[in-house]
């Protein structure tokens, strides 16, 4: 991240606009919204640059630029057509460490301005760096659509009443649920539409209600969290992520996921690999419970589903025992996610008429199974965890009855940008993981339907993590 986003008290600032053409006309417009003191040096204005001076007091002075013009300045913005004098402004101010924006000459800017979505005192502001304006102007009229003009009302509503709040209610996390209330909540609703003193009587009413309670209930939430692709989220796990005090996660949560969750909640690690866990699962239980007695809003964040092999019920046994209220948002399992994006249906009226899901280790690294059962023609089998089993998992499935020429895929980093497939067939599979150096997190898909994968591959991942077709199957 190249520019830090801020947003600069204006109250004591004071600014100069070099250049008095319809680019700085621009700029004079987005200072003068501010408290900012604004001065303009220019030898001659355009006449949109002279109504907005004379309209709002803008102190103009009518001459060429002077090094004496950046004296008590904060904040300059240069706009004129002599690159020179663009450049002069700029070393000057630089060497002044005064913040300085030439515009249209990215190099040039100790700073940039916004793109601004403008509901005060709600402001939203976007950058590209310089790099994408048009795609920033793109993103800006898609949020001002949908973002209405009310948004303001509900700025100065809660403006308001935020001391009152703050002295009643002297918890964070209670002053954080209290507003969520309220903006959740027909008071807010009441505020869009001008009805401020039903509104105030209404929020004047819970707060009242929270003052009673003597402390929050915490709340767990078990979320899956998808295969990894962040666009695979459901509305619900984004809306939770972004509601958490506490997030505790694990390994096969990817980075663009977690940039999602609220971004002052507690993150808390609890992945394994391996064999080597962070957390025993019976720590992971008992940090749910401890977490939630504090009257934080836990999200236990888990890659695919909780539900399957994502250990959720051990937990949610721990929390019931414990008296933690809980909920359970599903997610696209890894065996969904890796076989759709590597192409291959897990059933198929020619292929497949079943599909299994396996673990490939037990509670005691054992991969003690009932092969006779997984071992069975026209069925689709998915194993969880099965890479370091991988020639045990081949050699049951043959020695109970799957020929040694049965399709079978490892698919790696499934629906992320590094997803890699590679598809042999029980005989060779462990050696064709061994000439890429196959890595965890991979699925493994056995059945006739690995078969179709060449021809339904349709996703298509970086180019860079992408194998050569000789190296994914033998």
């Amino acid at each position: 991240m190249q520019y830090f986003p801020v947003f600069i008290d204006t109250d004591h600032t004071h600014a100069l606009v070099v250049g008095g053409g319809e680019v700085a006309a621009r700029k004079l417009e987005l200072l003068l919204k501010t408290h900012a003191k604004v001065t303009l040096v220019s030898p001659w204005c355009c006449r949109t640059v002279e109504e907005l001076c004379a309209q709002h007091g803008v102190t103009v002075l009518l001459r060429k630029f002077e090094d004496d013009d950046l004296n008590n300045k904060n904040l300059v913005f240069i706009a004129t057509d002599d690159p020179e004098v663009n450049q002069h402004v700029h070393d000057l101010g630089h060497s002044k460490q005064i913040l300085v924006n030439v515009v249209d000459n990215t190099p040039l800017c100790k700073f940039i301005t916004p793109s601004i979505v403008d509901r005060s005192p709600i402001l939203i502001a976007m950058s590209s760096g310089g790099v994408a304006p048009v795609l920033l102007r793109y993103l800006r009229q898609k949020l001002e659509s949908v973002i209405p003009q009310s948004v303001s009302r509900l700025g100065e509503f809660s403006e308001r009443f935020r001391d009152k709040v703050k002295s009643a209610l002297a918890n964070v996390t209670e002053r954080r649920y209290f507003w969520e209330e309220v903006l959740d909540g027909d008071i807010a609703e009441h505020v869009v539409q001008g009805r401020d003193k039903q509104a105030a009587e209404k929020l004047d009413a819970l707060l009242n209600n929270y003052q009673q309670q003597q402390r929050v209930e915490g709340q767990v939430y078990l979320v899956g969290a998808g295969p990894g692709d962040p666009d695979l989220l459901t509305f619900r796990a984004l809306r939770l992520m972004q509601k958490a005090d506490v997030v505790v996660y694990d390994r096969l949560v990817s980075p663009a996921i977690l940039e999602m969750v609220r971004r002052d909640a507690e993150k808390v690690y609890v992945g394994k690999a391996k064999s080597k866990h962070t957390l025993p699962q019976d720590e992971i239980n008992q940090l749910l419970v401890s977490e939630a007695q504090k009257g934080n809003r836990v999200v236990r964040l888990k890659g695919g589903d909780p539900f399957i092999f994502g250990r959720g019920g051990e937990e949610i046994q721990t929390l019931l025992e414990h008296n933690i209220g809980f909920e359970v948002v599903p997610g696209i399992t890894a065996a969904t996610g890796a076989a759709t994006y590597a192409g291959i249906p897990l059933t198929h009226r020619d292929h497949a008429q079943s599909v299994v899901f396996a673990t490939g280790h037990l509670k005691d690294d054992s991969i003690d199974l009932n092969w006779t059962a997984l071992a069975q023609p026209q069925q689709t089998i998915v194993f969880y965890m099965g890479l370091t089993g991988l020639p045990i998992i081949s050699r049951e499935l043959i020695a109970h009855g799957l020929a040694s020429t049965t399709p079978i895929a490892l698919v790696e980093s499934a629906t992320l940008p590094n997803q890699r497939v590679v598809t042999g067939t029980l005989e060779t599979i462990e050696k064709c993981a061994e000439q890429v150096d196959i890595k965890p997190p991979t699925l493994i898909i056995v059945g006739g339907v690995v078969a179709l994968h060449e021809q339904l591959n349709w996703y298509q991942p970086c180019a860079e993590t992408q194998l050569s077709k000789d190296s994914l199957q033998v």
